[in-house]
């Protein structure tokens, strides 16, 4: 029977990091991993491979669109999504055996098969054979992840009506996408399928599209997307579908009540949400209970059972990526007696659209619910040289600071790159910086990223070049 220090259930990026940290710590260690292959959903069936599709396409939209003629480059491309989605499974591939390689470097066994807790100490992996293997183990880390949220009276069967998962590898380019939900992965999927000639109709419960997100730039970013053509039905909720071999009908109904209509379309994406995944865990082994949305409940990432630990999607928090991953570090660094932490404050969000958006902090109605006194700068791209030149002036940057002290309290942008650019509002705030920390750092020239200088400078009303 094989002994660890650690074992990892879940091999996403939480997991994956995790294990990589444990190794680096001399932690012996195991991740179990039941889908065949490492990365979780993000390298799978989401972050990357969604990045692929919307490079690919935006690439595609340029070219068959006015952009390409309008800096003299004359073409006329044709769409061969089959190769697009080769070439995504190909860089997905090469991903997964990357953190394959990572595991063996860091000496930790990656065991296929799905695990499940058998009490306390001990983890018991069912491989593709049926055979089972028990792992004993000082400390059980949880990282198994999310899945998408249903929606009632509507059957995800993947071929009309699809999940995320399904978006990702669709048989073909749909004339009319109807996306239920404005959250990040509706709008980035929607723009996919947009760019390759979908009529996309989104329809969202809230009034609003990027609920949580920062509401000027959610509303200008909504403007933006109806620029390039799609259509939103906001305050509208979903009551039935009907799927056919040619497409779907949907039903929808405003939430404030009214009479209702039907829409039609190619294939219908359900995008409102994700929930945890702990079925079949065996938790109920070690005493932990999940609460009514399946959330495992942690502090400093200890679940109620000693030695039993949770980091990821299927515990409190942002459900992105990059969330996951300090977890899983900070994670392993306590379980080997260090200082382990992750600055909640400070996890930046990023929507991978064109143009893209990004946020960090503390928004605007935050500080305001708070009853916190701030100051606003912001600056557009319009006025940005190298986003006029490169014809991207779509957008603009917000950053909050103190009133009293002009500590950074959160930025906000829509605009080109903003998603590489906020990393620098992330460091500023981190150090404790102020806006004019920012506004005094001397940025390249001409880049997007004077676009932060510019807006830091506004918060105390020396922007220059607007």
């Amino acid at each position: 029977m094989a002994q660890y220090d650690v074992v990892i259930i879940g091999g996403g990026p939480g997991g994956y990091n995790g294990a990589i940290r444990a190794g680096q710590l001399g932690l012996k260690t195991a991740i179990v991993e039941g889908r065949g292959k490492l990365g979780g959903t993000c390298l799978n069936v989401g972050c990357m491979p969604s990045k692929a599709l919307l490079h690919a396409s935006e690439m595609f939209e340029a070219a068959s669109g006015g952009e390409f003629a309008k800096l003299g480059i004359e073409v006329k491309p044709k769409l061969n999504l089959v190769q697009m989605m080769a070439q995504k499974a190909e860089s997905v591939e090469a991903l997964t055996k990357g953190v394959e390689f990572l595991m063996k470097k860091n000496k930790v066994d990656y065991i296929k098969g799905w695990g499940r807790i058998d009490g306390p100490g001990r983890v018991v992996v069912k491989g593709e054979d049926g055979a089972e293997t028990v792992l004993e183990t000082k400390n059980i880390v949880i990282a198994t992840g999310s899945e998408p949220t249903p929606l009632p009276g509507v059957t995800v069967d993947n071929k009309r009506i699809v999940d995320s998962t399904g978006a990702l590898s669709l048989p073909e380019a749909p004339k009319s996408l109807i996306v239920v939900g404005a959250g990040v992965i509706g709008l980035e999927l929607g723009s996919v399928w947009k760019r390759l000639g979908a009529e996309v109709t989104v329809v969202e419960f809230l009034d609003r599209i990027l609920p949580g997100t920062d509401t000027e730039v959610a509303n200008a970013f909504q403007k933006i997307l109806g620029k390039q053509g799609f259509k939103f039905k906001l305050a509208s909720k979903v009551t039935g579908a009907t799927a056919s071999a040619k497409g779907v009908k949907l039903s929808v109904e405003p939430v404030a009540g009214g009479p209702a209509e039907t829409l039609e379309a190619d294939y219908v994406l359900v995008a409102i949400g994700r929930r945890p995944f702990t079925q079949g865990l065996g938790l109920e082994t070690v005493g932990v209970v999940p609460d009514k949305r399946g959330m495992i409940a942690n502090d400093h990432f200890k679940t109620t059972a000693p030695g039993v630990w949770v980091v990821g999607d299927v515990t409190s928090g942002p459900m992105l990526a990059h969330k996951a991953e300090d977890e899983g570090v900070a994670c392993m660094e306590l379980i080997a007696g260090k200082a382990g932490h992750v600055n909640y404050d400070i996890i930046p969000g990023v929507i991978y659209t064109k143009p893209e958006v990004a946020t960090v902090g503390k928004t605007e109605e935050d500080l305001k619910a708070a009853g916190v006194a701030y100051k606003v700068g912001k600056f557009p791209f319009l006025a940005n040289s190298r986003a006029k030149i490169n014809h991207e002036t779509d957008g603009f940057v917000k950053v909050l600071a103190d009133a009293k002290t002009d500590r950074i309290l959160g930025a906000h942008a829509v605009g080109p790159n903003v998603g590489d650019m906020i990393a620098e509002i992330c460091v500023a705030m981190e150090f404790g910086g102020s806006s004019e920390d920012v506004a005094r750092t001397c940025h390249p020239h001409p880049t997007r990223s004077e676009a932060f200088r510019q807006a830091a400078m506004g918060v105390e009303g020396w922007t220059m070049q607007a």
